[in-house]
């Protein structure tokens, strides 16, 4: 399996201007800037996109490792920050922090917890990151 997307940039690092899509047309001449990326202007950047990915690939990935355990969430909710610091003069992703908060009835507490982290480390968009990846995971009751 293989997934595509796409950027194009013009002009100067401060004063350009790029898109971004995908090859599932989901995102289709989506604009970043230095503003976006560096700043608090409104609008996307990679480092967000990293965050999405990386949230939606835990949520799906603890359903599964849940399924595997006999247990079933009826819902998952992962949200992902990923910290964009200055390493060496070079803009570097240092971490990913997931916070989840999940609703699975029947399941206990630590064994949560243990599948939980478990798929922090095995979920494919961690362990494709290069970078501390953190987790706050609480059972919704």
């Amino acid at each position: 399996m293989k997934r595509t997307a796409t950027a194009r940039w013009q002009g100067g690092l401060k004063d350009g201007s790029g898109t971004l899509g995908t090859g599932s047309g989901a995102l289709a001449n989506t604009p970043y800037n230095f503003r976006n990326r560096f700043e608090e202007e409104p609008g996307t950047n990679p480092e967000e996109l990293i965050a999405a990915a990386h949230a939606g690939c835990y949520a799906m990935a603890l359903s599964a490792d849940l399924g595997n355990a006999n247990l079933k969430a009826t819902s998952i909710t992962a949200n992902a920050t990923v910290t964009l610091e200055v390493v060496d003069g070079k803009p570097t992703v240092t971490s990913s922090h997931l916070d989840v908060v999940a609703k699975v009835p029947g399941a206990e507490p630590a064994a949560f917890q243990r599948i939980a982290e478990g798929t922090r480390d095995g979920c494919p968009i961690s362990r494709v990151l290069n970078a501390k990846i953190t987790l706050t995971a609480r059972l919704e009751t």
